[in-house]
Order: C-alpha cells, then sequence, then structure tokens
C-alpha cells in the first residue's frame, strides 16, 4: 500500500519557523513535548496563511478526535462552513507512545457524506507514522473528492515510516519534532493551560 496521498501541493516549508517549547523526557526516557494553546494557535495559524496562499478548501474533514480543534480553528481562519468529521485511529489507546494498531481503522467512514467534486482539506493534530493521515485522505477521495490535500499541527519525525518525507507527503505542517506531543485539550498537564 503506497503512503502517498492523493493530489498533493507543494508548501515551501511551512514549518520552519516554528520553534516548539522545551521538552521533557518521558517515563520511558523518551522526548516528551508539551504544547499551550497559545503555541497551539500558532501553529494553526501559520497553517491557515500557507492556505491562504494557495487556496481555500471547500470542505475541512477533522480526523477525530485530535484534529477536531484545529479544523474548527482553521474553519474560523478560513471563514470556512463546511466542516465534517472521521474517526480514524492508529494508536492502541490515548496514553504517551501508545502503541500502534497494525493498521488505521476508520470508525465512522459515512461520515464524510458525499463529497463529489469537493476541494478537501483533512485536518489532524498530529502525524506520526503518516498512516492515519493517508486513511483519512484516501476515504475522502473514496467519497468523491476532486481534490485531497492535508493538515497537521506537528509531524514527529521519530515515527514517520513513509518512504517519502512528510514535508513531501503532508501538504501543511505547522512544525517538526521528534518525539510525542500532548496538546493542550489532551489535559495531561494542567499548568500548561
Amino acid at each position: 500500500m503506497s503512503d502517498a496521498l492523493p493530489t498533493q501541493s507543494a508548501v515551501s516549508e511551512p514549518h520552519a519557523a516554528a520553534v516548539l517549547p522545551a521538552t521533557a523526557t518521558g517515563s520511558d526516557g523518551r522526548e516528551v513535548t508539551h504544547l499551550t494553546w497559545p503555541r497551539t494557535e500558532e501553529l494553526v495559524s501559520r497553517i491557515a496563511e500557507a492556505i491562504r496562499d494557495d487556496s481555500a478548501p471547500q470542505t475541512l474533514v477533522a480526523v477525530l478526535r485530535g484534529g477536531g480543534i484545529p479544523a474548527v480553528w482553521l474553519a474560523h481562519k478560513l471563514q470556512l462552513r463546511d466542516v465534517r468529521g472521521v474517526e480514524v485511529t492508529h494508536t492502541a489507546d490515548d496514553s504517551t507512545n501508545a502503541a500502534k494498531t497494525p493498521q488505521p481503522v476508520a470508525v465512522n467512514p459515512d461520515s464524510l457524506g458525499n463529497l463529489t467534486g469537493r476541494d478537501v482539506l483533512i485536518v489532524d493534530d498530529v502525524a506520526g507514522t503518516g498512516h492515519t493521515l493517508a486513511a483519512a485522505a484516501r476515504l475522502a477521495a473514496d467519497a468523491g473528492a476532486s481534490r485531497v490535500r492535508t493538515a497537521v499541527c506537528v509531524v514527529n519525525e521519530d515515527n514517520w515510516t513513509g518512504r517519502l518525507p512528510a514535508e513531501a507527503t503532508v501538504t501543511y505542517i505547522g512544525t517538526v519534532t521528534h518525539g510525542w506531543v500532548v496538546f493542550p485539550w489532551e489535559g495531561h498537564d494542567e499548568h500548561e493551560h
């Protein structure tokens, strides 16, 4: 199965200027980055700017759950009203450094509805292996989308397994990091909020 996503649009290194906060070390010795609300909004704003430089999609699809908040922020920033969600999971649970399932699992693919002829942007909070994002993009293409682009706040390069680098596969990237990322809505570190 190919890791390539349907129709991609190159954006010149949208992740280059973003700086993430210092990382901590998790109980297993791996790096863990805790993002704050302001830092996450900065990443979403950078993605919105890159999308505006290209062209706004007609439909945003949030990869649930993590992509829900960034998708809604993007919808407001881009003044889009057609926001949909699809649940695609690739981790066994919500714990830090959770094990991956063998393949991404689409829980509710029919929630995409009819995307025939639509320019669609798939939005997620983080891309680790890239498999969840690719699965969601395939679902959108299967639902009839004429153009499918992807956006993530963070790419975790430590987990990336695609044949091509993330920058060649994901259309819009807020930033790139190494190690697990904890977003403010995950509630793992209350003083970060």
